[in-house]
């Protein structure tokens, strides 16, 4: 369940809008409760960047973009996670 977009940038990077952004990160939502957890964003970073990140790294990323700190993240922490992913995982965002 790599990202995966049909639109790259100039400079390589893969190209999606923040819906798009919202509709893949939510394929690892796997108890379906309309949030991300700390395991689910540790699946859905290892599938996208191939095993590079490790669990300890993934607890770093979802406590950066876990502006409650409920250990979750919701649809309005969303953007956070965006940012991690541009300048992360060679995708951009697009905030149309």
């Amino acid at each position: 369940m790599a990202i995966k977009t049909r639109k790259y940038s100039i400079d390589g990077k893969r190209e999606m809008t923040i819906d798009e952004f919202k509709r893949w990160l939510k394929k690892f939502d796997s108890d379906k409760d309309g949030r991300i957890s700390r395991d689910e964003l540790a699946d859905a970073i290892r599938v996208t960047s191939g095993g590079w990140f490790t669990k300890r790294k993934s607890k770093h990323i979802i406590r950066s973009a876990d502006g409650n700190g409920n250990g979750f993240i919701d649809d309005n922490e969303i953007i956070n996670l965006a940012e991690f992913a541009e300048k992360h995982l060679n995708v951009r965002i697009l905030y149309l």
